[in-house]
């Protein structure tokens, strides 16, 4: 699936201001001392309120907020939910869009969960177009925002996309849902939530007071688009090379400021919780795959998180996945073509219709 470059330059925007926030190069806060600053500033001029030929770090996060509120909005006035805002958990990230779907009987419910590197992006970067296909097949479609990393660090995002998943599941007849047809799917930070929801053990839990908790996680697919099946950033350095390991959101999703400070023994729990293939049983959902970065070795001296989409993270996946006796679709563009919206949404349906039976 090809990202909108508008979209690419508010991601690696959103990641450079954290990083700048939260590293000792903080001091270099204008586009005079940052050479990455000084590069949005030619990328976007208008960036510059003040117009004085500087950009400063607190412009650049104006700049950000006001592209992604137009894009926002413009996204939700092209096809607007039948819900909107829904508060799905106490955190003001904790917010889902629904779209119902006409039907006498309970709907399957496919839950989008949007990108961004953990820093970045919004429920309403859900594509139309799945939307519009989805309620023709008679799907609901839920896209949900979570906590970045910036807010908590892992594993708060996988969390809250397995409560909004319990949440579905507790409004299931208030929604006309049907509890045992959800699939979840996303891209990039997306799909690697959905990844970790669908392998992951049942979050449900009887004793919590908090009855959204007592529902089950569990769901009956999974989508990733460009996902990344482990986290764990020497087991990336392993499978891509390069500087696969070094993306900066690796570093703000476990709240250290350098890459030596991973190598603490002490993170290794966390990198295993957070990675989605440590979790693949026997018992766990089909999975539909697709990647569309070039699925062949880096070439040499790459940029750092270069190759965080490479399809290496869905072969090493596949296998795991034949391995255990859970039947997965991989697909790649340059073989099958850049649409994936009818394939995957026909292996949703697959899997809908087994449940049934």
């Amino acid at each position: 699936m090809k990202i909108p470059s508008i979209t690419k330059w508010l991601v690696a925007l959103s990641i450079v201001l954290n990083v700048l926030c939260l590293s000792a190069a903080n001091a270099q806060s204008t586009s005079e001392e940052n050479s990455r600053l000084q590069k949005w500033l030619e990328r976007f001029p208008q960036a510059d309120a003040d117009r004085d030929g500087i950009l400063t770090l607190e412009e650049a996060r104006a700049f950000r907020d006001e592209l992604q509120k137009t894009r926002t909005e413009k996204a939700v006035a092209a096809l607007p939910p039948t819900y909107r805002n829904v508060a799905y958990g106490p955190n003001v990230r904790n917010q889902l869009d629904l779209w119902l779907a006409e039907s006498d009987e309970p709907t399957p419910l496919i839950i989008y969960i949007h990108g961004g590197g953990f820093v970045a992006g919004s429920k309403e970067k859900i594509s139309p177009e799945i939307i519009r296909e989805a309620l023709k097949r008679g799907f609901s479609v839920a896209s949900i925002n979570y906590r970045f990393v910036t807010q908590a660090m892992f594993p708060a995002p996988q969390q809250d996309g397995a409560r909004a998943v319990q949440f579905l599941k507790h409004n299931a007849e208030k929604f006309n849902l049907n509890p045992k047809q959800f699939a979840v799917y996303g891209g990039s930070a997306g799909a690697g939530i959905s990844m970790w929801i669908g392998y992951h053990d049942d979050l449900a839990n009887s004793s919590k007071k908090d009855p959204i908790l007592r529902e089950s996680s569990r769901v009956v697919a999974v989508g990733s688009i460009g996902g990344q099946s482990s986290y764990d950033p020497f087991v990336i350095r392993e499978w891509i090379g390069g500087q696969a390991h070094a993306h900066p959101s690796i570093i703000l999703c476990y709240r250290v400021i350098s890459m030596e400070q991973l190598s603490n023994p002490k993170l290794q729990p966390l990198f295993d919780e957070v990675s989605a293939i440590k979790h693949v049983t026997s018992d766990d959902p089909p999975t539909f795959m697709f990647y569309g970065e070039a699925d062949e070795p880096l070439p040499p001296n790459p940029k750092p998180g270069q190759g965080i989409h490479h399809p290496i993270f869905g072969h090493k996946l596949k296998e795991k996945l034949d391995e255990s006796g859970i039947k997965s679709e991989y697909r790649h563009a340059s073989t099958d073509g850049r649409d994936m919206v009818k394939p995957m949404l026909d292996f949703f349906e697959e899997q809908f219709l087994a449940v049934e039976q």
